[in-house]
């Protein structure tokens, strides 16, 4: 699109990082205020909408039409939209998608514009060269092509989540429309869509993010590319645009960030490569990055991380994200952020089995979700003074590789005895948590794709949460409000006891198969630091999806717990 006075701005995704060779695609995001006038008074040339979203609702008589979404329109337009949607079969259950394909231009006209919502777009991208970022962007705009009504069930039981999960599947069920390239008519020839969206007014911020995390696309390393599906969504809300606006764009570019690096080939994505690309991703920030390598770490003794990367050719790092929005000021919270950084697992010496062993490029999981947030924290100004603390190793059998009976001297002094190579997380997990709280900190976030024993107990959606009971509930209530479905999970004494060694202060699992999750939360309880609220989030599955897309979750890296630290970090700013 060609920016003018009817052209709304947008946000643009996926800039560049060096180092990281490919990006997930987004389309360009908008927020647009609608304010009800029912003419346009543009006479320029309509540009076209492929698609029009609509949320639908389950009435006692079958398919509602009610709320902000539908008022916006004429009784009469009411009725014909309607009328459209019975004729195709929509009921307004939750989860029901219904398609009003190639509407006549008459329809298109009669039934709902862009123009007559009069829509104002804040800009997206914030040019300070623009005039004021707001701009007519019902003007000139041609009714859609097609309309596309999300069921949401009955009206007055619709959540936040709902709404993301709708915004989300719409994303996934728009498809590219072809137009013919030779047009000169001044519309948006060529392939792609635009898209508009009125699920934003049943909450804003919800359907943005949804709408832009279930249009991502992962594109890797392929050769050749198709065109996007989708190259722009305008998000309608009655709300003011602003706030919300630059809260969902990055928390957007911050789960796009984390989906990213977890994509990442492990043969691209190793832990010196992965340092680099940390420190390249926070340079537009105030953020200060620290990197120890294999040297540093052998010297300052962090025995679980070099133990764990001792036998792979590429040796481990440490990496450390300083976010500290008042150098000066000692009373604002403090908080540490810790991430397992597995680059790659194949289990070591307690060597894995074959099958699936190529999604452990996501046993890095927890670090990305860890980097994306303080980035977000620093983009965001939140008042909180916040550390990351990053251990990245990649496990491997190779002739130096720690065996089952080794004992590891951790930093801080601390003995394990490895019982199972393929119990490594909690190795590198313990050096960084004791490194983490010598900043003292007032809170610790910790999380990793720990234990196969999360899955077991909660399946592959469900995060399972740990630590500090008052902190743990709190954390855990945060994470279920912005869609990441955390869970607490208990730390029953007699897990902890199990870890006892004869040789070591302890050891890494336990003799029995049961409650291995709390029997990992137990083994990493024993690092922090006494005084100091933390919550271990295993993210398991919940980190990579193996199946097919879901709501807003795209096949492979998910992006999960990224939203949950955001939301924690500015909980903790309001409340202390």
């Amino acid at each position: 699109m060609t920016a003018n006075s009817s052209t709304p701005q947008f946000a643009s995704f996926g800039a560049d990082i060096a180092g990281l060779p490919s990006r997930g695609y987004i389309p360009q995001m908008s927020l647009v205020h609608t304010e009800s006038a029912l003419e346009s008074t543009s006479t320029e040339t309509p540009s076209v909408i492929d698609t029009l979203v609509i949320p639908v609702f389950e009435g006692e008589a079958g398919l509602e039409l009610t709320g902000a979404p539908i008022d916006a329109l004429t009784s009469e337009q009411q009725l014909e939209m309607w009328k459209l949607l019975i004729s195709v079969g929509a009921k307004g259950t939750a989860g029901e998608v219904t398609v009003v394909p190639n509407l006549p231009v008459s329809s298109r006209s009669d039934v709902v514009s862009t123009g007559n919502l009069s829509a104002k777009v804040q800009e997206s991208t914030q040019d300070p060269e623009t005039a004021d970022g707001v701009v007519d962007a019902g003007a000139g705009s041609r009714g859609p092509e097609k309309i596309l009504a999300i069921g949401m069930g009955p009206a007055d039981e619709v959540s936040a989540e709902d709404v993301r999960v709708a915004a989300g599947v719409a994303s996934r069920n728009i498809k590219k429309p072809i137009r013919d390239n030779s047009d000169d008519k001044g519309e948006n020839t060529g392939r792609g869509a635009r898209v508009v969206s009125a699920l934003g007014l049943l909450g804003a911020e919800a359907a943005l993010v949804g709408h832009a995390l279930g249009a991502y696309e992962y594109r890797g390393l392929k050769t050749s590319e198709a065109a996007p599906a989708i190259e722009s969504i305008e998000v309608l809300t009655g709300e003011d645009p602003a706030d919300t606006l630059e809260h969902s764009l990055a928390t957007v570019r911050a789960v796009a960030l984390a989906r990213d690096l977890v994509n990442t080939p492990s043969n691209v994505l190793y832990p010196e490569s992965y340092a680099a690309i940390i420190a390249e991703a926070a340079k537009h920030t105030d953020i200060e990055v620290e990197v120890l390598d294999e040297a540093a770490l052998e010297e300052q003794g962090f025995g679980g991380i070099l133990g764990v990367g001792q036998g792979s050719a590429r040796g481990p790092r440490l990496v450390r994200l300083d976010y500290n929005p008042d150098k000066t000021a000692n009373d604002s919270p403090r908080v540490a952020l810790v991430g397992k950084g597995i680059t790659f697992d194949t289990g070591g010496i307690s060597l894995k089995p074959p099958a699936k062993m190529w999604n452990m490029i996501s046993d890095m999981g927890g670090s990305a979700a860890v980097v994306a947030a303080v980035i977000a924290a620093a983009e965001l100004n939140i008042p909180v003074h916040v550390t990351a603390t990053v251990p990245l190793a990649e496990n491997m059998p190779g002739g130096e590789a720690t065996r089952p009976g080794d004992v590891l001297r951790h930093y801080g002094g601390t003995t394990t005895e490895v019982w199972n190579t393929d119990a490594e997380g909690r190795l590198v997990l313990a050096d960084a948590i004791v490194r983490a709280c010598e900043d003292k900190p007032d809170y610790l976030i910790e999380t990793a794709t720990l234990t196969g024993a999360q899955l077991v107990a909660l399946g592959d959606r469900t995060p399972g949460i740990m630590g500090s009971m008052d902190f743990r509930d709190r954390v855990a209530m945060i994470s279920q409000r912005v869609g990441d479905a955390g869970w607490p999970m208990p730390l029953p004494a007699e897990l902890g006891e199990a870890l006892q060694s004869d040789v070591a202060d302890i050891k890494n699992i336990s003799a029995s198969r049961w409650g291995g999750m709390s029997v990992a939360g137990h083994y990493l309880k024993k690092f922090v630091a006494e005084g100091v609220q933390w919550v271990h989030i295993d993210v398991a599955g919940p980190a990579y999806n193996d199946g097919a897309p879901h709501g807003y979750t795209p096949k492979r890296a998910t992006g999960s717990p990224v939203r949950t630290i955001i939301a924690a970090l500015e909980d903790i700013a309001l409340k202390g």
